[in-house]
Protein backbone atom coordinates (compact mmCIF):
# COMPACT_ATOMS: atom_id res chain seq x y z
CA UNK A 1 0.00 0.00 0.00
CA UNK A 2 1.20 3.60 -0.69
CA UNK A 3 0.97 5.96 1.77
CA UNK A 4 2.63 9.53 1.82
CA UNK A 5 2.47 11.23 5.45
CA UNK A 6 2.72 15.08 5.64
CA UNK A 7 4.65 16.27 8.64
CA UNK A 8 5.82 19.61 9.91
CA UNK A 9 3.03 22.09 9.61
CA UNK A 10 1.79 24.69 12.65
CA UNK A 11 1.65 27.88 13.39
CA UNK A 12 4.33 30.45 12.34
CA UNK A 13 3.86 34.44 12.46
CA UNK A 14 4.52 36.32 9.24
CA UNK A 15 7.73 36.42 7.70
CA UNK A 16 8.65 33.06 9.30
CA UNK A 17 9.99 30.11 8.03
CA UNK A 18 8.72 26.31 7.88
CA UNK A 19 9.74 23.07 6.46
CA UNK A 20 7.31 20.40 5.33
CA UNK A 21 7.92 16.88 5.02
CA UNK A 22 6.44 14.26 3.33
CA UNK A 23 7.11 10.63 3.60
CA UNK A 24 6.48 8.08 0.92
CA UNK A 25 6.02 4.46 1.62
CA UNK A 26 4.96 1.69 -0.59
CA UNK A 27 7.13 3.50 -4.09
CA UNK A 28 9.99 4.25 -4.46
CA UNK A 29 10.21 8.46 -5.54
CA UNK A 30 12.59 7.18 -8.41
CA UNK A 31 10.57 8.49 -11.83
CA UNK A 32 7.72 9.75 -9.79
CA UNK A 33 7.13 13.69 -10.42
CA UNK A 34 6.84 15.12 -6.43
CA UNK A 35 3.97 18.22 -6.29
CA UNK A 36 2.60 20.26 -3.19
CA UNK A 37 -0.67 21.56 -3.44
CA UNK A 38 -2.89 23.62 -1.03
CA UNK A 39 -5.95 24.72 -0.05
CA UNK A 40 -7.45 27.10 2.04
CA UNK A 41 -11.06 27.40 3.79
CA UNK A 42 -13.32 28.51 1.17
CA UNK A 43 -11.07 28.14 -1.93
CA UNK A 44 -9.83 25.93 -4.64
CA UNK A 45 -7.10 23.84 -3.61
CA UNK A 46 -4.29 25.11 -6.00
CA UNK A 47 -0.51 23.85 -7.13
CA UNK A 48 1.83 25.03 -5.14
CA UNK A 49 4.85 23.48 -6.36
CA UNK A 50 5.96 20.67 -8.95
CA UNK A 51 9.46 19.19 -9.93
CA UNK A 52 9.85 16.05 -11.87
CA UNK A 53 12.06 13.08 -10.75
CA UNK A 54 15.35 14.52 -12.40
CA UNK A 55 14.51 18.22 -12.15
CA UNK A 56 13.88 18.76 -16.10
CA UNK A 57 10.54 20.15 -15.29
CA UNK A 58 9.77 22.61 -12.62
CA UNK A 59 6.98 24.76 -11.80
CA UNK A 60 5.75 26.97 -9.04
CA UNK A 61 3.10 28.84 -8.24
CA UNK A 62 3.78 32.83 -8.86
CA UNK A 63 3.08 33.65 -5.49
CA UNK A 64 5.50 31.78 -4.13
CA UNK A 65 8.19 31.77 -6.30
CA UNK A 66 11.47 32.40 -4.34
CA UNK A 67 10.09 31.94 -1.08
CA UNK A 68 9.35 28.16 -1.43
CA UNK A 69 11.79 25.54 -2.27
CA UNK A 70 10.68 21.48 -3.25
CA UNK A 71 13.10 19.35 -2.87
CA UNK A 72 13.56 15.83 -2.21
CA UNK A 73 15.66 12.84 -0.71
CA UNK A 74 15.19 9.31 -2.69
CA UNK A 75 17.04 7.71 -0.23
CA UNK A 76 15.02 8.52 2.62
CA UNK A 77 11.95 8.71 -0.01
CA UNK A 78 10.90 12.08 0.92
CA UNK A 79 9.35 15.01 -0.30
CA UNK A 80 10.51 18.53 1.07
CA UNK A 81 8.89 22.03 0.52
CA UNK A 82 10.80 25.01 2.35
CA UNK A 83 8.66 27.95 3.06
CA UNK A 84 10.18 31.28 4.30
CA UNK A 85 8.90 34.49 4.28
CA UNK A 86 5.37 33.40 5.29
CA UNK A 87 2.51 35.45 4.47
CA UNK A 88 -1.04 35.12 6.04
CA UNK A 89 -2.17 34.19 2.57
CA UNK A 90 -0.09 30.95 2.25
CA UNK A 91 -2.15 29.56 5.20
CA UNK A 92 -3.72 26.68 4.17
CA UNK A 93 -3.71 23.13 4.26
CA UNK A 94 -0.70 21.64 2.39
CA UNK A 95 -0.86 18.06 0.28
CA UNK A 96 1.96 16.14 -0.78
CA UNK A 97 1.56 14.04 -3.98
CA UNK A 98 4.03 11.58 -6.10
CA UNK A 99 2.88 11.36 -9.55
CA UNK A 100 3.57 8.74 -12.16
CA UNK A 101 3.25 11.35 -14.66
CA UNK A 102 7.09 12.19 -14.59
CA UNK A 103 6.13 15.74 -15.33
CA UNK A 104 5.19 18.82 -14.47
CA UNK A 105 2.11 19.55 -16.41
CA UNK A 106 0.39 22.98 -15.11
CA UNK A 107 -3.11 21.04 -15.29
CA UNK A 108 -2.08 19.12 -12.65
CA UNK A 109 -1.43 15.63 -11.34
CA UNK A 110 -2.95 12.83 -13.16
CA UNK A 111 -5.28 9.83 -11.77
CA UNK A 112 -2.89 7.69 -11.05
CA UNK A 113 -1.31 10.21 -8.40
CA UNK A 114 -0.76 9.32 -4.98
CA UNK A 115 -1.91 11.86 -2.39
CA UNK A 116 -1.10 12.43 1.22
CA UNK A 117 -3.74 13.78 4.02
CA UNK A 118 -2.57 16.43 4.52
CA UNK A 119 -0.82 19.16 7.37
CA UNK A 120 -1.91 22.65 8.29
CA UNK A 121 -0.07 25.75 7.79
CA UNK A 122 -1.45 28.67 9.81
CA UNK A 123 0.23 31.89 9.75
CA UNK A 124 -0.70 34.61 12.11
CA UNK A 125 -0.34 37.98 11.18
Amino acid sequence: EVQLVESGGGLVQAGGSLRLSCTVSGIPLDHLARRWFRQAPGKEREGVACTSSIGDSVLYKDSVEGRFTISSDTAMNTIYLQMNNLKPEDAAVYYCVADPGDWCFSAGPGATAYWGQGTQVIVSA
